[in-house]
C-alpha cells in the first residue's frame, strides 16, 4: 500500500488553495460512449421535512418541450441548493423502487445551502449508471429537516437506450 508524503498537485498560498486541476466533458448526441440523448430540468420547491419523488424512467418526467423522458442510464446529475436554504438539500433513495446508480440503499448525500453536487461520466464511458424501470428508477431529494423548506435545480443527463 502506497502512502501519499506530499501534495501532488496544487499550491497553499497565504490559506488559498490553487488547483490545478480541469474538467470538460463533451458529451454528443446518441446512446453510445460520450454521447447522451435526454436532459431532465427542474427547480423544485420541498416543504419542511418533505421529500420529492423523480421517476427516471416511468414516463412522468418531461423535457423542456413537454415530451416524457424515460432514462435507461444516467451520465450526468448535478443538484444545486439555493443559498437561501436553512436546512440541506439530501440525495437519497426512494423506499419503493429506489434507484441505486449512484447511492446504496442508506446512503444519504447532503447538499449544504448554497452548494452543489455533480457527477458525470468521463467521454470515453461506455455505460451510465444503470436504471432499472419499475424496479430501481425512482430517485429521491428530501428536505433535511423541520421548519423551513428547501429549493433547488436538479438537472439528469442521460441515455434512453
Amino acid at each position: 500500500m502506497a502512502t501519499a508524503a506530499s501534495p501532488d498537485f496544487g499550491t497553499l498560498t497565504q490559506g488559498r488553495v490553487d488547483l490545478d486541476k480541469g474538467l470538460e466533458v463533451l458529451l454528443s448526441v446518441g446512446t453510445a460512449a460520450g454521447q447522451a440523448d435526454r436532459v431532465f430540468l427542474d427547480s423544485f420547491s420541498i416543504a419542511a421535512s418533505g421529500t420529492l419523488d423523480y421517476d427516471l424512467n416511468g414516463g412522468a418526467l418531461t423535457d423542456v418541450f413537454g415530451a416524457a423522458v424515460s432514462f435507461v442510464e444516467i451520465v450526468g446529475l448535478f443538484i444545486f441548493a439555493s443559498a437561501g436554504n436553512t436546512n440541506n438539500v439530501v440525495l437519497s433513495t426512494a423506499a419503493t423502487n429506489p434507484w441505486l446508480g449512484l447511492l446504496a440503499a442508506t446512503d444519504l448525500l447532503p447538499v449544504r445551502p448554497g452548494a452543489a453536487f455533480s457527477y458525470i461520466c468521463g467521454a470515453a464511458d461506455n455505460s451510465g449508471l444503470a436504471v432499472a424501470a419499475g424496479t430501481g428508477d425512482v430517485l429521491r431529494i428530501a428536505n433535511s429537516g423541520a421548519g423551513t423548506s428547501i429549493a433547488g435545480d436538479l438537472v439528469i443527463v442521460g441515455r434512453s437506450a
